[in-house]
């Protein structure tokens, strides 16, 4: 089993619908595939048409111990693909991860028990620099960091980039960094904008060694597909799935 979590530490740079288009896309290729959606607004959780009864467990009740983790696991109306979703509740797992000595490596320890059922864990995480993303990133053999094609997007990888530096040198994150994913790269027509252009060199230069992979474009058809539970694919536009299949090549080739 590969985890792979969506990390950025601003909000609106492009991890939830990161997540949602690769897990799809993993499921169709007949993998086991099971989504984590570890940030309290609860955006992938929605995005997979999931609502979390007052009775049902979540996450938070997986971190916490009081549900096993094969209980909170849901499965979604994607063959394949599955979910531990997240709800408001989650806001209030900082303390007890926090206090537990051990926080950056509960989700690592509560995954241990479905290790031989799946075949890619994704998980999207909270844009900040909370618990849940200190767990996520103790679990990760795998990060994609999506950024915006703007100033606020290199920013965005600025940070991230640090946080995950200093966690490598705490020894809390032993994975590695699959690639920056540009997201709201705009174009006219077949032209990539100026600005795009632009921010994208910038990113580079902060990258170092880490790839650069292919931009998701400004489209509304990403909300078109994502409302209709759909792959780019299936309304016709396999030019704008592309970024995602080429995160899976990354990821299945590791």
């Amino acid at each position: 089993m590969r985890t792979c979590s969506s990390i950025s530490l601003s909000g609106g740079q492009g991890k939830t619908t990161t997540i949602f288009f690769t897990s799809l896309l993993l499921a169709r290729l007949g993998l086991r595939v099971l989504t984590i959606d570890a940030d309290p607004q609860a955006n992938l959780t929605f995005y997979l048409n999931h609502e979390v009864d007052p009775n049902q467990p979540s996450l938070f009740e997986v971190l916490t111990g009081q549900v096993t983790t094969e209980d909170g696991i849901y499965p979604t109306t994607h063959e394949n693909l599955f979910l531990i979703p997240a709800d408001r509740g989650l806001f209030k797992v900082s303390d007890f991860l926090s206090s537990s000595g051990t926080g950056a490596f509960i989700l690592k320890l509560r995954l241990k028990s479905v290790a031989n059922i799946f075949d890619y864990v994704l998980i999207d995480v909270q844009p900040s620099r909370s618990q849940l993303c200190l767990t996520a990133v103790g679990t990760s053999d795998y990060v994609i960091i999506p950024v915006e094609a703007n100033v606020k997007g290199t920013n965005s990888l600025i940070d991230t980039l640090s946080f995950l530096t200093e966690q490598a040198n705490l020894m809390a994150f032993t994975g590695r960094v699959l690639g920056i994913v540009p997201f709201r790269d705009r174009w006219v027509g077949n032209t990539q904008t100026l600005e795009g252009r632009q921010n994208i060199e910038a990113m580079r230069e902060f990258a170092l060694d880490i790839p650069i992979l292919p931009s998701i474009r400004e489209s509304e058809k990403f909300k078109s597909a994502i409302r209709q539970g759909k792959l780019l694919s299936d309304l016709g536009q396999s030019d704008l799935q592309y970024p995602f299949e080429q995160i899976i090549e990354a990821l299945t080739h590791e």
